[in-house]
């Protein structure tokens, strides 16, 4: 994609963010947060699950649903119209962002510093991918992918689909005030 295709699409992703937080129907840098705290209340319902399973006793299972009650209610805010199972890809990718970056940090802890630099990148690419269907940037008709890492027949820099969506995410990101 020409430099200046490229440089109008995130103006317009800005204008777009822009836009929506003037008419409150979104607020990123909350939406970040409350991401955040669903990731961790999916890690909670794994451990509930976990702990169950490991001591027999029910009442974690209990505690489970409640938590699970609470995460669906905060995804709510976040997934408002859901098509298909964009609900659940929308869980599973928050999910899976925050193991990713566990796993990371673990590796980083250990000395392993480019292991770790992939799974934080992979990470950040479910995060984007996340946000790129929440706040409708994700267009299966705009997928074309020509080789391993290109878009489409105009990408000269083929960081692929999820490479482009993540520095749209981080221009977003940028533009938030907290």
């Amino acid at each position: 994609m020409p430099d200046q295709e490229k440089l109008q699409k995130i103006n317009d992703l800005i204008q777009k963010v822009d836009e929506m937080k003037k008419q409150d129907k979104m607020d990123l840098s909350s939406d970040q947060d409350l991401s955040i705290a669903i990731m961790n209340l999916v890690s909670i319902e794994e451990h509930f699950f976990f702990t169950g399973a490991k001591t027999g006793k029910p009442e974690y299972y209990d505690l489970l649903q409640e938590v699970r009650k609470m995460r669906g209610d905060l995804l709510r805010k976040i997934v408002k119209n859901p098509e298909g199972e964009v609900w659940c890809i929308s869980k599973h990718l928050l999910a899976a962002s925050m193991r990713l970056m566990e796993v990371g940090t673990k590796q980083q802890g250990m000395g392993n510093k480019k292991e770790a630099s992939e799974l934080f990148e992979k990470s950040f690419d479910c995060y984007s991918l996340f946000w790129g269907l929440n706040m409708n940037l994700v267009k299966t008709d705009d997928i074309k992918k020509i080789d391993a890492d290109a878009v489409n027949i105009h990408d000269t820099e083929k960081k692929g689909f999820l490479g482009k969506l993540g520095e749209l995410v981080r221009k977003a990101v940028d533009c938030c005030l907290e």
